[in-house]
C-alpha cells in the first residue's frame, strides 16, 4: 500500500472505497472541500472495489466521522476482509472512506495505521488496529500472524520508506536501540525535557523555556510517522512557557542549525537535512494547533532514527529510538527474517519523573522475527 507522511493519522488501516449500494451521506462534499486549497481527486487513486471480493464482509451499521486539527475530514464505515501486508496476512478489520476533503489523499490509496485500540465507544466504533487483528488471530485458514510480535519498526528517507513488523532489523542501524514507556496505554507519548537549536549542542539556544522551573518538567509530545513534520509550541501554553517555542525558532532560523531534542535524559540531534525538505524547498516545522499542549514528532524524526513501538506489555507502549544507519536502503520487496540481538549493548540511563528513562534492551538474548515492506514515500 502507499501511504501519506503528511497530514491526518489513524490507527488503523483505512482504504478509499466505493460505499455505493451499501451506505449514503447527504453532507455536502463542497463544503468540506473548501477548507484547502487543493481538491482531492479521488480519480488519482486506485478504490477499493467491493463487488470484486468474495470473502469481503461489509459492517455498513459501523460508520465512522473523522475530523483533525488541519481540516483534513473522512467519512466511511467499516468491513473485513483478508489483508495482506508483506508476508503477513490475515482476516481483519478496516475503514472505507466514501467521502474525503484532503489532498493529502491524491494519489494515494489509504492509510496503513498501525495504532493502540482506543478506549470506550470510540475503540467500539472504529476498526480494531491492523497488527492488533492480525496477530488476535490463530485459525491457520485466514492468516500466518498468529506468531508474530505486537512489535514495529519504521524509518523513511525522502522519496521512501520501511516497515519493520515484529521488531526491527540492527542492520537498520549504527548505535544501540534505546527505550522508554509511552506516556499513555493508547497513545505513542514520550516525555521532552528540552528542545534545543543551534549549530551545535554546546550553542544551542533553548527553545522550551519552563516557568519557574524545579527540574523536573516536560511537555508530552506525540511520535507519528504519520504526520511530516516537527510541531512545536505555538504559544505559551497558558504561562506554563515564559515564551512561544515556534516564534523562537522563526527568530533563530538558519540552514547551518539543528534541532537537539531531549527525551528520558538521552539527546537527539535532528540535522538541518531532515526539517528542510530541499526538493520542496519547504521548512517542516510547524506551530501546534490552538488547545494542543505538547510537542508533534513526525516524518522528520524518522528520517534520522529508526523507531521501535513496542506493544507486547499489558500496561502501556514501549518505544525504542536509535540512530538510522545511512548505508541502510529501504527495502524493494517484501523480506522475512530473523535477527538474533544477543549483540546489543545493555544501558541505563537516567530517570524522568520517576519513571520515564532510556535503556538498552531487557534480555541480552532475543529473537525477532521482523517482515520488511516497502512503502513509496510519495509526499516526501
Amino acid at each position: 500500500s502507499r501511504m501519506p507522511s503528511s497530514g491526518a493519522a489513524l490507527g488503523f488501516l483505512v482504504l478509499v472505497g466505493v460505499a455505493e449500494g451499501v451506505i449514503k451521506d447527504a453532507v455536502s462534499p463542497a463544503r468540506l472541500q473548501s477548507l484547502f486549497h487543493t481538491p482531492y481527486r479521488p480519480e488519482d487513486s486506485q478504490h477499493f472495489q467491493i463487488p470484486h471480493s468474495s470473502s469481503f464482509a461489509p459492517k455498513a451499521n459501523m460508520q465512522f466521522d473523522l475530523s483533525y486539527a488541519d481540516g483534513s475530514e473522512l467519512k466511511g464505515f467499516n468491513g473485513e476482509d483478508i489483508v495482506h501486508v508483506g508476508d503477513v496476512h490475515g482476516r481483519a478489520p478496516f475503514g472505507l472512506i466514501y467521502q474525503c476533503n484532503s489532498p493529502d489523499f491524491n494519489g494515494v490509496d489509504g492509510i496503513l495505521g498501525f495504532g493502540l485500540p482506543k478506549p470506550g465507544v470510540e475503540g467500539r466504533e472504529l476498526p480494531r488496529p491492523l497488527l492488533w487483528a492480525l496477530t488476535d488471530r490463530s485459525d491457520a485458514a485466514t492468516g500466518n500472524a498468529a506468531g508474530i510480535k505486537r512489535r514495529f519498526s519504521f524509518f523513511s528517507t525522502d522519496d521512501a520508506a520501511e516497515l519493520q513488523l515484529g521488531g526491527y532489523d540492527p542492520k537498520a542501524t549504527s548505535g544501540e536501540m534505546l527505550y522508554t514507556p509511552s506516556l499513555s496505554s493508547t497513545d505513542f507519548i514520550v516525555g521532552v525535557t528540552s528542545v534545543r537549536f543551534g549549530k551545535t549542542e554546546a550553542d544551542a539556544q533553548e527553545l522550551l523555556q519552563f516557568n519557574q522551573p524545579t527540574g523536573g518538567e516536560y511537555l508530552p509530545a506525540i511520535l507519528d510517522s504519520g504526520t511530516s513534520c516537527l510541531v512545536l509550541p505555538g504559544t505559551d501554553l497558558g504561562g506554563r512557557l515564559t515564551n512561544k517555542p515556534f516564534d523562537d525558532f522563526t527568530r533563530l532560523w538558519a540552514t547551518d542549525k539543528s534541532f537537539y531534542i531531549t527525551i528520558g535524559g538521552k539527546t537527539f540531534s535532528l540535522p538541518y537535512s531532515s526539517w528542510y525538505l530541499s526538493r520542496t524547498r519547504q521548512t517542516c516545522v510547524q506551530p501546534s494547533p490552538v488547545g494542543m499542549q505538547g510537542l508533534l514528532i513526525g516524518d522528520v524524526f524518522f528520517r534520522s532514527y529508526l523507531v521501535e513501538f513496542d506493544m507486547t506489555s499489558r500496561l502501556r507502549p514501549v518505544l525504542g529510538i536509535a540512530p538510522l544507519s545511512a548505508s541502510f536502503a529501504p527495502a524493494e520487496s517484501s523480506s522475512f527474517g530473523h535477527f538474533d540481538l544477543r549483540g546489543e549493548p545493555l544501558q541505563k540511563l537516567r530517570l524522568l519523573r520517576g519513571e520515564e528513562t532510556m535503556f538498552g534492551p531487557e534480555h541480552a538474548r532475543r529473537l525477532r522475527e521482523v517482515d520488511e515492506v516497502p512503502i513509496f514515500n510519495k509526499k516526501g
